[in-house]
């Protein structure tokens, strides 16, 4: 299996380079015979690429140690949820996993278009399978998954505790759909540059592509964040991390362009601006895969120096390269026909909406990068930490969650003051009373806490208005019943009402986020059996230690510890520490954590002897609502992307008459 895996990745190059070859020779001649063996190869490549996964993870369920990364990253005591996790736990499965994903991906365009975009189509699979080859390459002729150890051990080293975590076995994958998934706007968006045919076409297509991919980015984030979360043991889920800012900033930009791109549909404005944005987010996914296997920063995410990184620093030059000269060559094409007519407008709003996420995003990368400049510089790496993001972002975060509740509500083209005050009085000052009497409780001393709690309640409240108003009037044109009307509302604009519904979500993870940060309590102390700790309403009694072995390269001392809360007896906590005798692995923390819609309370074994132990305890105000508000985030996207019958056929109407106008036509 490890030769036909290898064999298959080899095969696998040289067809990419036919694809790439033979669709650019059948977009010049029209060769429809061509293109349909085109077609047939790229299908090919997926099941390569397929063959090639399954040799791996073959060799990894099978314990073949034989082949080095298998026993680097597994060992035969390891259980088989995580051995299959193993897979994309180094740099060389992970690549193989990108890969995969970008192949399935490519196949799945290539059947969605078969009979429709015939102009674009050749170049969507040209950039596809140029960024597909070139992942190969690196397999090939750098990091080569099928590598033999030089010597075949008798077990493998293990997988990284840290990486035993349920998390992990999602996070990987769904952060690299994300990643991935904008490959294929970007695809579009490079097409409809080479090509010249700039109408909406190529947004329309992708626009449940760029939707998914930005869900999926957004939920590894949030994977990622709750691994943190559970398993580093530090009391946090964001650290603004070098490897966490990689993946934020591509989902800024993409929200950006998810906002702005509504306006090109609708008032034919802003085409530079949207071409520029879904160019950035692509980019940002290479930097992001570029920061993670370079070597040059410090971080629990990130994988050994090696020369990987300037492989991807060269391809990410190159698609700078490409883009920026093709947006320039077609700029008298991607004029707007509009202009805004006030900055007292939906128009407006939005673009101000981008600009403080693509503000957020460059203050991101400024902190990113700034370590590795004065180290340039100067000779010596400062390292920024979070005290800097929280400073910059948060700011800009609170005018975003501002502008949340007022985008949707306030009218396009130029918003009157009869429309204002009938929009967003009752809202505002709703928000304000209720601002005001938050503050002696929640604001003094945590002033942008208290920012956030007033600005979500204004967001909510119009959000709450804009169902309300729309079901009352449902219900008074249909007779429908006001739950009917309700649900009704939302099937039929499912877009509309399901980016509400996202907002929600987005306003329960500020709220998580605000609480959870700003008023952490935290204890650290060292007791004897029988000993309590108090912190807050609550008292954790210690009961002494219990030893365990999971298997036989681990084992896990674990505290007992009573909990009461005002007097009463509400949990028993388990927080352990694991070690692992005769591995190089060094010990881990498991914490224990009790969450409620109120507060974490948050226990961590720090260190133990025969005779006492060290508690760390953090109780962490709402932080149960950030999960809360994802699983809402990610139904909202769900009722966004679900089929719409009216909408495919107003798409197929409008996609009918472009095709006979020959204004977009330009000679290549």
């Amino acid at each position: 299996m490890t030769t036909i895996g290898h064999f298959s990745l080899l095969i696998a190059f040289a067809l990419s380079l036919y694809i790439i070859i033979a669709y650019w020779v059948a977009a010049k001649s029209e060769n429809e015979y061509l293109k349909a063996s085109c077609e047939n190869s790229v299908y090919a490549l997926t099941g390569l690429i397929v063959l090639s996964s399954a040799a791996l993870f073959y060799a990894f369920v099978n314990h073949d140690f034989s082949i080095a990364y298998v026993a680097h990253y597994s060992n035969r005591d390891l259980s088989l949820f995580y051995t299959i996790s193993a897979f994309w736990a180094g740099q060389k499965g992970s690549l193989l996993l990108w890969s995969l994903v970008l192949s399935f991906f490519s196949s799945i365009v290539s059947i969605q278009n078969r009979h429709k975009n015939r102009e674009l189509i050749p170049y969507v699979m040209i950039v596809l399978h140029v960024i597909l080859a070139f992942f190969i390459f690196l397999m090939n002729f750098s990091t080569n998954p099928f590598e033999k150890s030089f010597e075949t051990p008798q077990d493998g080293s293990g997988l990284n505790p840290m990486l035993q975590n349920p998390a992990m076995m999602f996070h990987p994958p769904t952060l690299y759909l994300g990643y991935v998934g904008f490959s294929v706007p970007f695809a579009f968006a490079m097409a409809a540059l080479i090509t010249g045919k700039l109408s909406d076409v190529w947004i329309r297509t992708t626009r449940k592509w760029t939707i998914l991919s930005w869900f999926f980015l957004g939920m590894g984030n949030l994977l990622g964040a709750q691994w943190a979360y559970v398993e580093l043991g530090w009391g946090g889920y964001w650290a603004w991390d070098p490897v966490e800012n990689a993946s934020f900033m591509p989902w800024l930009v993409g929200t950006a362009y998810l906002h702005s791109v509504m306006i090109q549909e609708k008032k034919d404005m802003l085409k530079v601006w949207n071409m520029a944005l879904i160019l950035l987010t692509f980019t940002l996914t290479i930097f992001g895969t570029f920061i993670t296997r370079s070597g040059l920063i410090q971080s629990v995410h990130a994988f050994g120096e090696t020369t990987l990184g300037y492989y991807f620093l060269y391809f990410l030059f190159v698609t700078i390269a490409f883009s920026t000269y093709y947006v320039i060559k077609r700029l008298p094409l991607l004029r707007s026909n509009n202009e805004l007519d006030s900055f007292v407008s939906r128009e407006s709003s939005f673009l101000f909406n981008n600009l403080l996420l693509v503000g957020i995003a460059f203050a991101t990368f400024w902190g990113t990068l700034f370590p590795l400049i004065s180290e340039a510089v100067k000779g010596v790496k400062i390292t920024v930490g979070p005290p800097f993001y929280n400073q910059v972002n948060v700011p800009i975060g609170l005018a975003l969650l501002f502008l949340m509740g007022l985008c949707p509500l306030i009218s396009w083209r130029k918003a009157t003051l009869a429309n204002l005050k009938k929009n967003f009085l009752l809202p505002f000052s709703t928000a304000a009373i209720a601002g005001a009497a938050l503050y002696p409780s929640v604001g003094e001393g945590h002033f942008m806490a208290w920012l956030t709690f007033t600005f979500s309640i204004f967001v909510l409240l119009t959000i709450v208005v804009e169902f309300y108003r729309g079901t009352r009037a449902r219900s008074q044109t249909t007779g429908e019943t006001p739950f009917t009307s309700f649900f009704t509302l939302i099937a039929k604009n499912k877009r509309r009402y399901g980016g509400h519904i996202i907002h929600i979500g987005v306003v329960l993870m500020f709220i998580g986020i605000a609480g959870s940060s700003s008023y952490v309590t935290e204890v650290q102390q060292t007791v004897k059996k029988g000993e309590s700790i108090s912190i807050k309403n609550y008292k954790l009694t210690y009961q002494g230690l219990n030893e365990a072995r999971p298997n036989p390269s681990q084992i896990s001392v674990i505290a007992n510890l009573n909990v009461e809360k005002n007097g009463k007896l509400v949990w028993e906590a388990h927080p352990q520490r694991d070690f692992y005798p005769g591995t190089r692995q060094q010990p881990s923390s498991e914490v224990d954590i009790r969450s409620t819609l109120k507060e974490d309370l948050y226990v961590i074994l720090a260190a133990h002897d025969d005779n006492a132990a060290t508690f760390k305890i953090l109780i962490n105000p709402l932080a149960k609502w950030l999960w809360i508000g994802g699983v809402i985030l990610g139904f909202g996207t769900l009722i966004c992307m679900w089929p719409d019958m009216r909408e495919k056929q107003r798409m197929m109407a409008k996609y009918s008459t472009e095709k006979t106008s020959k204004k977009q036509e330009v000679p290549v």
